[in-house]
């Protein structure tokens, strides 16, 4: 196998905490959340509400878990969240909301820019009758496939469901990378949102974890779901220690990802036979698209270089994170572009 540093492109989930972020982490001063003593962790949880114009926050252990907790938090059994068909908080989060609290989703046609509308929505709001579940939540996302979601589109969805009585909740997985790209600051694009939840552990490069944030009464309810969930975590300081060192010098450098992900597009698109769209690349995700016939081996031929993407769905995801240096990224290009030749002349 050749002696290349591995690049593994399937998402930014798979970074690791590097030198600096490990020695915060050796250093964190713990105690027992469950008791609220942990002094990194309430730490986090007043910077993460700070940053996201909250009045408090929730260190919990994953996005999923942040969202999971806020639908619980916002909407009881039988109750109705509306959310984008492909959104994270329906589409890859087990079904948590419905299995678990007996939330039932309605869920919105999404267009190419990750967008549901305001007349679907306005639609989708069920009236006060006994035959339908109520309708309490509206849940979005920030950035919906690498797609920043404008904020005056975000807010314009919020005060609709304001005025017909529902909540808000944004999933902010990956809103350091909407904030960046549109040089708005999170708490302006999370505004009108009543809670916000914001993951550590991808772009930002955290082991672990991620913040909800909302009101003192929402974190207050939501607090004791996540007792229920079993994640009162003890002296998890350590892992809150990675998620301060990833907010304090690693939200800037999101911009490097952003503009490695532009000139990884640029390089793929002069290949003949691959589509890449390069004006699409708003963040860190590149979509590439291949011939039907030449997909299912791609992936098997770039990992024997070292190079770790996903199977492609209609098509392939690659993802730019911190530990992709731009040094290194001619090397899928340049193996995409072996593999077509190859595929070309067989």
């Amino acid at each position: 196998m050749p002696d290349n540093l591995l690049l593994d492109f399937r998402s930014d989930t798979v970074t690791k905490p590097d030198v600096a972020m490990r020695k915060a982490m050796y250093e964190a001063e713990v105690g027992d959340d469950v008791y609220g003593e942990d002094t990194t962790i309430n730490q986090l949880e007043a910077q993460g509400a700070d940053l996201l114009g909250k009045q408090a926050g929730l260190f919990v252990s994953s996005g999923t878990q942040a969202n999971l907790i806020a639908i619980l938090t916002h909407a009881g059994r039988g109750d109705e969240y509306i959310t984008g068909d492909h959104y994270h908080s329906y589409f890859y989060e087990a079904g948590g909301a419905a299995a678990l609290g007996s939330v039932v989703p309605c869920t919105l046609p999404v267009n190419e820019h990750g967008q549901i509308t305001k007349a679907d929505l306005r639609a989708a709001i069920k009236p006060d009758d006994s035959h339908h579940p109520i309708s309490r939540l509206l849940c979005l996302e920030n950035t919906v496939n690498g797609k920043v979601q404008p904020t005056d589109h975000l807010f314009d969805l919020c005060d609709t469901a304001h005025q017909n009585g529902l909540s808000t909740h944004l999933d902010g997985a990956r809103l350091m990378n909407a904030a960046v790209a549109s040089q708005k600051p999170a708490a302006q694009i999370g505004e009108r949102c009543d809670s916000v939840s914001l993951c550590l552990s991808k772009g930002l490069g955290a082991p672990a974890g991620s913040l909800l944030c909302g009101s003192a009464d929402f974190i207050h309810k939501a607090r004791r779901w996540r007792k229920m969930l079993g994640g009162g975590m003890r002296q998890a300081g350590v892992l809150a220690a990675a998620g301060q060192y990833a907010l304090c010098h690693n939200v800037e450098r999101l911009a490097k990802d952003h503009e490695n992900a532009r000139q990884l597009a640029d390089k793929l698109a002069s290949i003949d036979g691959v589509d890449v769209a390069p004006e699409q690349v708003d963040t860190n995700m590149v979509y590439m698209y291949l011939p039907s016939d030449k997909c299912a081996d791609l992936p098997a031929y770039l990992r024997a270089q070292d190079i770790i993407i996903s199977p492609a769905k209609k098509g392939f995801r690659l993802v730019l994170h911190k530990d992709i240096p731009a040094s290194e990224m001619d090397r899928l290009a340049l193996g995409v572009q072996a593999y077509m030749a190859a595929n070309i002349a067989v």
